[in-house]
């Protein structure tokens, strides 16, 4: 009886011990990411992913598309799809029409003036002397998932950004980052800061500096990766679709950077070859190191944009070797950083998500010369046409204030001088803007607030306007028609070649698999958001995406 008695207290203390170390285990594997990283590729295409997939290593995109959760049908749901605007909605989980970066240069209604996003003189420059670092994030409305991650650890927690350009460093950061970093070309060749976010730069940051790596990469010329001759996924290297480097014949490899660099703002080509990628992950790599991130109780957050992608597709295009060069490589860079994370955080102790801020037409002047209905549009004339239909309409030289980004800004005070209405001037420009070559939709302001539009293009417009800081007349061009020079590509449209874009969620708190639903750029904060268990940015209008987590 005794023997029996003992045995069955023996069973229950083994049962409740099992218990106890599946509890443990399921408590481990439900904990939060000590790290999450947030990674934006500038003007990468969904099907770069899948075009130089036969010769990506495992260990970059690959290993991202392999392990984690891909969405295949992931689209920008607004326009305009620039950079700024994409980084802030990505990070915002919501469109311009709530935060407020409505473009990356826009016309100021209220100062007369066109504005820059991130620029804030209110700040001084750390880490030199020049003007390069009075920026802030001051005109983003909403938080960031950034922000939401400080507010939920009592401001414990380090969240640092890091891109080439200053809006791409600046914006995804947020509000309340301990620090955000961007390349200072020119005669500098330095990342820098603001003094929004610190008075000094950090030792590690000084140390890089002084480093040399700047100068270590542009004393290399850009030759290919691999033979050029199998570089069979893109077009011929030397054709009439790319723009060169100032100082070279041709556009074609390899390109003589060293003897280049001077003839091209010095420091700042860097910037437009695959090193500026390289350097980027570089200087990521130090920050993980100098920042110890990943290594405390509370979740640290990097957000890293990768920028030479954009500038060798605005100077090569989409169907480049150059380009394809520049993703091969880059490809590499990410294998650097996620072996360098898996030493220094652990495997399983981080999450990324990839993904791009817009992508890109191919050049208009190549689809046409393969019968493809594409064209250019002169935003002059554009801009002429529009100040003479009026002026010959109502008598009057000074109805119209300014014409950017595709919208009409009217003036207020002439208006009411010549005792005008919003409503009839904005209507007249659109019965007759409609006629002009290459533009395809035209709106006034007051419809955009008046009525809704369920889907469609004009969907993607409404979800960028802004009725506090956006035009009274509204406009969208033809497919494929952009206003650009000749050579090189560009973006900004709201046509699926700008706004479908890869999404991959990798790592800790991830499923493994893929999804073919249609997902909203917007979706990326909320559901980083759910699975950190951290309240959503407080202007998110995007959903969770429950399939891609445990």
């Amino acid at each position: 009886m005794k023997y029996t008695y003992k045995l069955l207290l023996l069973t229950v203390f083994v049962l409740l011990s099992n218990c106890n170390i599946k509890q443990n285990e399921a408590i481990q594997n439900s904990s939060k990411p000590k790290l999450v990283v947030g990674i934006v590729v500038d003007q990468m295409r969904y099907d770069y992913l899948f075009r130089f997939n036969d010769k990506y290593g495992d260990g970059g995109f690959k290993r991202l598309l392999n392990n984690g959760f891909s969405l295949e049908n992931a689209h920008y749901n607004y326009i305009p799809t620039y950079t700024a605007v994409g980084h802030t909605s990505i990070f915002t989980g919501t469109t311009p029409d709530n935060h407020g970066i409505i473009s990356n240069h826009w016309y100021d209604k209220y100062l007369k003036k066109t504005i820059y996003c991130v620029d804030d003189d209110n700040y001084k420059t750390v880490g030199n002397d020049g003007k390069g670092g009075k920026k802030s994030p001051y005109r983003m409305f909403t938080t960031t998932i950034t922000d939401q991650l400080k507010l939920a650890q009592n401001m414990q927690g380090k969240t640092i950004g890091i891109g080439i350009k200053d809006r791409s460093a600046i914006l995804p950061a947020g509000h309340t980052a301990d620090a955000a970093y961007w390349f200072d070309g020119g005669s500098v060749g330095h990342w820098i800061s603001s003094s929004f976010y610190l008075e000094a730069l950090p030792n590690w940051v000084n140390e890089f500096n002084n480093s040399g790596k700047a100068d270590e990469y542009l004393n290399q010329p850009w030759e290919t990766l691999y033979d050029i001759n199998t570089y069979t996924e893109s077009i011929a290297d030397d054709n009439n679709f790319e723009e060169t480097f100032k100082g070279q014949d041709k556009p074609v490899f390899p390109h003589d950077i060293p003897n280049l660099r001077s003839k091209n703002n010095n420091y700042s080509i860097i910037k437009a070859i695959p090193a500026g990628n390289a350097i980027t992950t570089d200087f990521a790599i130090a920050a993980i190191e100098g920042e110890q991130l990943g290594q405390n109780k509370h979740t640290d957050f990097l957000t890293l944009s990768y920028s030479s992608t954009d500038y060798v597709g605005h100077q090569f295009g989409v169907d480049s070797k150059e380009i394809q060069d520049t993703y091969l490589r880059l490809d590499k860079d990410l294998e650097r950083l996620f072996n360098n994370l898996d030493e220094k955080v652990g495997k399983g102790n981080y999450t990324i998500f990839l993904t791009a801020d817009h992508a890109a037409v191919q050049v208009p002047a190549y689809l046409k010369s393969v019968k493809i209905p594409a064209n250019y549009l002169a935003g002059k004339k554009l801009t002429d046409f529009i100040k003479k239909v009026t002026s010959e309409k109502f008598k009057s030289n000074d109805l119209i204030e300014n014409v950017s980004n595709f919208q009409v800004f009217l003036s207020k005070e002439n208006l009411k001088k010549e005792k005008l209405s919003v409503e009839e001037v904005s209507n007249f420009i659109v019965e007759e803007v409609i006629n002009f070559p290459g533009i395809y939709k035209a709106i006034t302001a007051k419809t955009m607030q008046s009525t809704y539009f369920g889907d469609g293009i004009l969907n993607s417009l409404q979800k960028g306007y802004n009725q506090k800081l956006s035009g009274d007349v509204l406009l969208i061009p033809n497919p494929s028609t952009i206003i650009y020079p000749k050579k090189g590509s560009t973006h900004g449209s709201g046509y699926s070649y700008d706004t479908h874009i890869p999404v991959i969620f990798y790592g800790n708190g991830i499923k493994r698999g893929s999804s073919k639903t249609k997902y909203e750029i917007i979706d990326i904060a909320p559901t980083i958001s759910s699975m950190l268990n951290i309240e959503f940015p407080n202007g998110a209008t995007g959903r969770v995406v429950e399939e891609a987590l445990k």
